[in-house]
């Protein structure tokens, strides 16, 4: 499964695109199926209607834990490292991992869960939060993950709009110096959710927390209750590879977040697949992804795709610079890390705290290096590979999505020949295409255009839960026949990919993506606040940050407490990861006659580069420009 050289990628890639149906037969043979697929393909991209494996039965969660017990039962599944340093790190061998995967799968069934159920998990980067996660895919309950940095607010939007029976949430959670209150947001969320029977609340915090006769029960308990039972096996739920395994919520570009829907089977052979070569992964490597399960990144790459392979794959709760800016080498240097894969945002920060942060550290251990969530600038890339690789470790710069499931455009380690920036080539069985604003496709290299897949691929999203045609209308309407991914792209001379940015109102922060319209409407929610238009601008440390521009009329002298009011609003509806770095008041916003709202130029204010807006002598009001430009922060 796994390539080996440059010229073998070449020819195992071109075999990907002219045998598809055929190659990805040979991938899945890899894996464990109750009986195997009738059909590999079904697909059109008109309605779109995407089926993989068609007939074939599975549980991923025998392929993450059972197949592997008789040859890595004794071999570390979990190596977590909580917050704080001074408390005790947990191992959990593959052995372990699957008798507490089983033993939860049993508190869920007794606690009225059954398969299909959807079920909102809401926790800390502890293992239960993987065990949860496989528990509910060893039932067939599709799971629903929020992840805990979101509002109650965002919570129970998502719980409504995936009619959630069941939460998973712990008392609280830690994150850094940050103790947050995950029970009490999640007691928030559900005064709006008549459909949530039960809560399950792990302890970790020691927090106090209100508990609700005939709803709310303590993990622990329910666990005591299996054990009691003697009901600790669980067999694992046959499931049809095109049943659906989660709903992962992802920001659009409307206001409301939608439900990106991934199958079992599919997904499953993609994330492993993708997984082992990608990372080039070796029996007894250590994997650590600084990512949290709450984002697709840990769904793929702490979770399903390193299990599928028995890889040893380290959890982190806590953040890179706590307690001190060195957390990550001290993590690194203590479970002798492998692989280590993080985003462009870590990085930078790690950066600015200076060399001192690197001294004494050990990073010996480390043969590969990857990066997620946004398209890394060259000097972070340099930094990592001279500080951290010590020009030993190839960078795996992986261009994927929510809504890919997988790696898309990314080097194989060691394999594939690097350039700093760029996401380098597509992986097998990705097909890539640039076309223009008209949908025509670009040939040739040293060309730019938006990026599209006109092939389907095991992993991709089969919907958006319960809005079919919002999935439509989003990734497959824009371009005929082509899946468009909402990013700008270029092809350089040697046919290498580099990712330009979101052509669409979605700003990439933090690795994290947040709609534009998300930001507004929670902006406009405020009582003084008339409009506003969100746009992106370069950020040191982000990549990008959020700049708003605020028609506030009414609002008290006071611009700083105003400001801060707004942000405390946009945090209530929707979480603090999406708080404004920059908010302009203004008394107006550029608008085109029909009261289109001209982003392109507040984007150019914001980025600071005012001496090219273009035509603005149609717009309805052309002397706001000149007093946005002005009072420009």
């Amino acid at each position: 499964m796994k390539i080996k050289s440059f010229d073998e990628y070449k020819q195992v890639y071109q075999q990907s695109v002219e045998q598809p149906e055929q190659f990805w037969a040979g991938i899945a043979d890899n894996f464990l199926w109750r009986k195997k697929w009738d059909k590999v393909l079904d697909w059109n991209f008109k309605e779109p209607n995407i089926k993989w494996f068609q007939g074939a039965k599975l549980n991923i969660t025998e392929n993450c834990l059972d197949r592997h017990l008789e040859t890595l039962g004794d071999k570390p599944a979990i190596i977590w490292e909580p917050n704080d340093p001074q408390e005790n790190h947990r191992i959990l061998t593959y052995r372990q991992l699957h008798d507490k995967v089983c033993e939860f799968a049993n508190v869920l069934k007794n606690n009225g869960a059954k398969k299909g159920d959807r079920i909102c998990i809401y926790m800390p980067m502890v293992p239960e939060l993987a065990i949860a996660v496989l528990a509910c895919a060893r039932i067939g309950a599709i799971h629903s993950v929020v992840f805990g940095g979101f509002s109650a607010q965002s919570i129970a939007d998502r719980i409504n709009d995936a009619a959630c029976n069941i939460v998973i949430t712990a008392d609280g959670g830690y994150r850094g110096t940050k103790e947050i209150p995950l029970k009490s947001i999640i007691d928030d969320a559900l005064v709006q959710c008549p459909s949530i029977q039960r809560v399950i609340v792990l302890t970790r915090s020691r927090t106090p927390v209100s508990m609700i006769k005939g709803r709310d029960v303590w993990w622990e308990d329910e666990i005591k209750k299996v054990e009691t039972q003697g009901n600790t096996a669980c067999t694992a739920e046959e499931m049809d590879a095109e049943d659906m395994l989660f709903i992962l919520y992802t920001s659009g570009s409307t206001g409301k977040p939608k439900g990106v829907v991934h199958t079992c089977g599919g997904y499953m052979v993609y994330t492993g697949y993708t997984f082992a070569n990608a990372f080039q992964y070796n029996q007894g490597e250590v994997y650590f992804c600084t990512a949290d399960i709450g984002w697709i990144t840990g769904h793929s790459y702490i979770a399903y795709g390193p299990l599928s392979q028995g890889a040893t794959t380290v959890l982190f709760e806590g953040i890179p610079s706590w307690p001190t800016p060195g957390r990550f080498w001290d993590i690194v240097e203590k479970y002798k890390v492998n692989i280590l894969y993080t985003a462009p945002t870590a990085i930078r920060s790690l950066m600015s705290f200076g060399d001192e942060a690197l001294q004494g550290k050990d990073f010996s251990s480390l043969k590969k290096l990857g990066s997620v969530g946004e398209p890394i600038n060259e000097e972070a890339w340099h930094w990592f590979d001279e500080k951290i690789g010590h020009k030993q470790c190839p960078i795996v710069d992986t261009w994927w999505q929510t809504e890919t499931g997988g790696f898309m455009i990314s080097p194989i380690a060691g394999v594939t020949p690097t350039k700093p920036g760029y996401a380098t080539l597509p992986l097998p069985g990705v097909q890539p295409v640039l076309v223009d604003e008209n949908g025509k496709i670009i040939e040739g290299n040293g060309v730019s255009g938006n990026l599209c897949i006109r092939f389907p691929w095991p992993g991709m999203l089969r919907t958006t839960y319960g809005d079919h045609n919002r999935c439509r209308t989003t990734y497959f309407a824009t371009y005929e026949n082509l899946y468009f991914t909402g990013d700008g792209c270029l092809r350089d001379e040697d046919g290498y990919y580099r990712i330009t940015g979101r052509v669409d109102d979605v700003l990439n922060v933090s690795g994290h993506r947040i709609g534009t319209a998300e930001v507004e409407n929670a902006i406009n929610m405020h009582s003084s606040v008339v409009e506003s238009a969100v746009v992106g601008y370069p950020h040191d440390i982000k990549g990008q940050g959020i700049y708003a521009f605020v028609v506030c009329p009414k609002h008290h002298a006071d611009d700083d407490l105003t400001r801060k009011d707004i942000m405390m609003t946009v945090s209530r509806i929707i979480g603090a990861i999406a708080k404004p770095d920059k908010i302009q008041f203004v008394t107006g916003l550029p608008k085109t006659r029909s009261g289109k709202i001209m982003r392109r130029i507040l984007r150019k204010i914001a980025e600071g580069d005012t001496s090219n807006l273009g035509d603005t002598s149609t717009l309805l009001d052309p002397a706001v420009v000149e007093e946005i430009k002005a009072g420009a922060l």
